[in-house]
């Protein structure tokens, strides 16, 4: 099947580009020795940007939509270099990178699942394939910049947020909903989940000690609403 049968090409480039955006505003913040210069920003951007759909796309079997048309690479540059512009405002609105963020995950998660779904894949590969497109990018940046990867640490719900998304939009899917309609409150679903998990400090118990670093608190991105 084309890509274009599953996701409309305008969607995934959208997609393409908040990831390069959001890639190159978590680029511009480094500091000292991990700084980065224009071309280090745009190469992590536009990994960033094209990373989930890439591998979603492998995992799929298929050729990825990266490489079929000219317009995915240039889409994902431009958008890094953007961010970069943009990046000196923004940091001051830790709560916008962090709701971008959110929507990155959302739609490169959704992306994901509904293609799996529309190729023939059972439920449980299916939002498998949305959680890996909606963290790959995120995964391939760390790695690349030698940090620790975000997804396997504990703090605010990444994965978690995009499985909730992905297993919403299977069951809307499931009992009748077209795909295009499920895949949109899949993606409202990822982008709550993730946003609360910031807001509220939500994260998963760490495996030894049960204690939770406190990533909100930490970064300073929103305010911490603390229970009593």
């Amino acid at each position: 099947m084309h890509e274009g049968f599953v996701i409309p090409l305008w969607a995934d480039l959208t997609a393409v580009g908040l990831g390069g955006v959001q890639g190159a505003l978590f680029a511009s913040g480094f500091r000292g020795q991990r700084r980065l210069d224009l071309l280090g920003v745009v190469v992590i951007g536009t990994i960033v940007g094209l990373g989930g759909g890439l591998i979603r796309d492998l995992l799929l079997g298929l050729q990825p939509a990266s490489l079929t048309s000219d317009w995915y690479l240039p889409t994902a540059a431009l958008a890094a270099l953007a961010g970069m512009l943009i990046a000196p405002p923004l940091q001051r609105l830790g709560g916008v990178i962090v709701g971008l963020d959110a929507v990155v995950i959302g739609m490169f998660g959704a992306f994901g699942t509904s293609k799996a779904l529309v190729l023939g894949l059972p439920v449980v590969p299916a939002v498998f394939v949305g959680v890996c497109a909606a963290v790959g990018g995120g995964v391939l940046r760390d790695v690349i910049m030698g940090l620790p990867v975000a997804v396997m640490h504990v703090g605010s719900l990444y994965a978690v947020a995009a499985a909730g998304g992905s297993a919403v939009l299977v069951v809307l899917h499931l009992i009748g909903l077209p795909v295009p309609v499920a895949a949109v409150v899949g993606i409202a679903v990822t982008c709550v989940v993730r946003l609360l998990a910031v807001v509220f400090d939500v994260s998963l118990p760490e495996q030894r000690n049960l204690h939770r670093r406190r990533v909100a608190a930490e970064t300073g991105a929103v305010p911490v609403v603390r229970s009593r």
